[in-house]
């Protein structure tokens, strides 16, 4: 029997586009079966649908018997707002059940792995715009499927989680706040300027929590926005220089960031 696998987008609208791509790959797998809820494809503003249309598909999605796996379908904003309405009076199915995403999906990957469901990193359906975007929703497939370790982050040392910086400095101090103690704990950022990501960090690192962390790693940064003036020194410096300050170990660059080449980074 193959796997099920249903898509949901708590966020932000799945482009057509990236839905039929996505659906000739697993067409040509043979190993799965997608069941694109039609919520996906709603658009409410910034958003796939109002909260209670995202929030109501995915709780469907979680109490099906017949699904196997939750793959959200993009980022952008609007998880946070449904994600602890989507954790009350979990019904048994949900537990059953692996959820994917990166990025904004991260609110409700930390969520979801507080309360005690299967969680990953990893590439999501609208991926499959990007340049090489094939290769990355293969890549999740891959694991959602048969948990190929060639899809992982290559360096990671378990217990691992990976977040957007912002997503992780949003999720301190709330009811999704997972437990860091000893995680390998990996970071990425897209579409910042560096004053905002340096900012973020002292924000980060003054965490107990992550503080309690085995070590940060970073991911790719991408389309930073200038600053005006330059700021001084990049992004490997601000990271190195706010885990120094804060007594984190650094364990160097890591394979995740909004871009094709994203690797799967499973909770514990």
């Amino acid at each position: 029997m193959s796997m099920r696998i249903a898509v949901v987008a708590p966020s932000c609208p799945l482009k057509r586009e990236a839905a039929e791509r996505v659906e000739a790959i697993v067409r040509d797998r043979g190993d799965c079966e997608l069941l694109i809820h039609p919520q996906s494809f709603l658009v409410d503003g910034h958003f796939a649908g109002p909260d209670e249309a995202r929030l109501d598909a995915l709780r469907a999605v979680m109490a099906d018997t017949s699904v196997d796996a939750v793959w959200f379908a993009r980022g952008g904003y609007g998880s946070n707002r449904i994600a602890e309405a989507a954790l009350a009076d979990l019904p048994d199915a949900a537990r059953t059940k692996t959820y994917m995403g990166y990025s904004d999906a991260g609110f409700l990957l930390a969520g979801f792995h507080k309360a005690g469901l299967d969680v990953a990193w990893g590439p999501m359906p609208q991926d499959a715009l990007r340049t090489g975007g094939e290769q990355a929703v293969s890549r999740a497939l891959d694991w959602l499927v048969g948990r190929d370790p060639s899809a992982l982050e290559p360096a990671l040392q378990p217990p691992s989680m990976a977040f957007n910086l912002t997503v992780l400095s949003n999720l301190l101090g709330t009811p999704l706040e997972p437990d860091l103690a000893g995680v390998d704990l990996l970071i990425e950022e897209v579409s910042e300027q560096l004053y905002r990501i340096d900012r973020t960090m002292f924000h980060v690192t003054a965490s107990a929590n992550v503080r309690s962390a085995a070590r940060i790693r970073l991911g790719r940064v991408s389309d930073i926005i200038d600053n005006d003036p330059q700021f001084a020194g990049d992004e490997l410096v601000i990271v190195e220089q706010w885990c120094s300050r804060a007594g984190i170990p650094f364990g160097g660059r890591a394979a995740i960031g909004h871009d094709a080449d994203n690797r799967v980074v499973p909770f514990p």
